[in-house]
């Protein structure tokens, strides 16, 4: 009788242990579970979830990963061409942050590039992409919308607004400036988020500025 006690206390045991188990795993990968504005881990970094749409969720990291160039030399250029999305599409892409799981999850998708919203520079044509940098457009509906964008005001390259502490990244603690995709004042120079969270539409030059990489991706849930 004892050995018979003993036996079912060792299969309630193991019983209750596969239970919690099957219960935690499907907390942490039930679709349902996700929501926009929470902080999630993808391969070896976290990101923030932005959207969901059609079974999948559009991601920025949360943080600063790295600096780069925009391109690796001066001159005119559009996202399409730059050195960037070469780089972010292949040996990021490519690298030890994801596994073979993570990458048949990241979705390719196609990226519209619009012009300047200020100035009517040239965004290049649409791309194809996997990992890619967010757009003017995109910062401005992602993270917060005052109109300015819509209706400018006079006199001013840039979108200053309450909105500003929403757009603020950092890097091992410290607050940073990170690059967008979009086209700035001309094509030599690319936008980008300023360190204190305002969107700079004149840009930086895409060869003189190491900024902040802040990767987006769609995520299949």
């Amino acid at each position: 009788m004892k050995i018979k006690n003993k036996l079912f206390l060792i299969l309630l045991t193991v019983f209750i242990m596969l239970s919690f188990g099957s219960c935690s795993d499907k907390k942490t990968t039930e679709p349902d579970n996700i929501k926009v504005g929470d902080i999630i881990q993808f391969g070896t970094y976290k990101w923030r979830v932005l959207d969901i749409q059609s079974g999948k969720a559009l991601v920025v990291s949360e943080n600063i990963l790295e600096f780069r160039l925009y391109h690796h030399e001066m001159g005119a250029i559009t996202w399409a061409d730059c050195s960037l999305r070469d780089y972010l599409n292949g040996e990021f892409y490519n690298s030890s942050a994801f596994s073979n799981a993570d990458r048949n999850r990241i979705v390719q998708v196609t990226n519209v590039n619009e012009n300047n919203q200020w100035h009517d520079t040239n965004g290049g044509t649409n791309t194809l992409d996997m990992i890619f940098l967010l757009s003017i457009a995109e910062v401005v509906k992602y993270f917060g919308d005052s109109e300015q964008l819509a209706n400018r005001p006079s006199g001013v390259p840039w979108i200053n607004d309450e909105y500003n502490n929403n757009r603020i990244a950092t890097f091992n603690g410290s607050v940073v400036w990170w690059s967008l995709r979009s086209p700035g004042l001309m094509t030599y120079l690319a936008s980008n988020v300023h360190y204190d969270g305002y969107i700079n539409l004149t840009g930086n030059h895409v060869y003189s500025f190491f900024g902040g990489v802040r990767p987006a991706l769609w995520l299949s849930l």
